[in-house]
């Protein structure tokens, strides 16, 4: 079992997104990921939606409800990160090289 949780960004990592349509709109679900975050929680891994959509509370009753329909449970909502978190996925972000400043295969 982790002692840590995985950080998993909702609007295009684990949801389709493509234009913004509005806080209760959230696209249907990346299969691919969802599988991931599925066998994550089946090995006892703490897993968590970030998302910046945390910091609008009108969010969470559809986050909560996408959750329920597409993984079968609810996870965790939240924006912020803490000493908890041991990967996070998003399609934002650049990994980088620890220590270097230098962005991991460049």
């Amino acid at each position: 079992m982790s002692h840590g949780w995985i950080g998993v960004d909702l609007d295009g990592t684990l949801a389709f997104y493509d234009i913004w349509r509005g806080l209760e709109h959230i696209g249907p679900p990346v299969p691919l990921m969802v599988g991931r975050v599925k066998e994550w929680l089946s090995n006892g891994i703490t897993v968590k939606i970030f998302t910046a959509r945390a910091s609008v509370p009108e969010c969470t009753p559809h986050i909560q409800a996408w959750c329920k329909e597409h993984i079968g449970v609810v996870l965790e909502i939240t924006n912020v990160k803490d000493f908890g978190m041991i990967a996070l996925y998003d399609d934002r972000a650049y990994r980088i090289i620890e220590n270097t400043g230098k962005i991991y295969g460049n």
